[in-house]
């Protein structure tokens, strides 16, 4: 008997991500969360689109991403748009602090899910900005992609 490893439960998603920069590797890394931050995000509503993640105090944070209040949570509330230290190995989070710095490069949120333990985390994506022309490239590379396999199947 197999057992069949779940498929992670998606809290939030940053579609826009993959149109907006050059994807070079990704990471999954912990958040450190309190108890309202994760029941709300297992309600579901939160969003990461405008979210990045900075070195800050020689740690990394996840900066402006939005995890509503929990409404059932009395005076213990979080606030919704504070800094979320990232769980990340040293030597790993010197090299994205170093890349961060020197190249230009941006790290940027991909989702928050669910892993199949129960414990959130976040799919951070180390970015290249994308020009106007190279998202055109894509689009044009896309389309042409779904022509293609139109195409073959009308021909059978």
């Amino acid at each position: 008997m197999t057992v069949k490893e779940a498929e992670p439960k998606y809290a939030a998603q940053n579609r826009k991500a993959r149109h907006d920069y050059f994807i070079e590797e990704t990471l999954e890394c912990g958040l450190v969360l309190t108890g309202t931050e994760v029941k709300a995000l297992r309600k579901g509503g939160a969003s990461i689109q405008e979210a990045f993640a900075a070195p800050k105090d020689g740690d990394l944070y996840l900066l402006n991403s939005h995890i509503p209040e929990y409404e059932a949570a009395t005076r213990f509330n979080h606030a919704p748009r504070r800094p979320r230290k990232l769980l990340v190995r040293r030597r790993e989070r010197e090299r994205l602090m170093g890349a961060v710095q020197r190249h230009g490069i941006t790290l940027v949120p991909l989702s928050i899910y669910f892993n199949p333990r129960g414990i959130a985390k976040l799919a951070l994506g180390l970015a290249k900005g994308k020009r106007k022309v190279d998202k055109r490239e894509t689009q044009k590379a896309r389309d042409w992609k779904r022509d293609k396999a139109r195409l073959l199947r009308a021909k059978g």
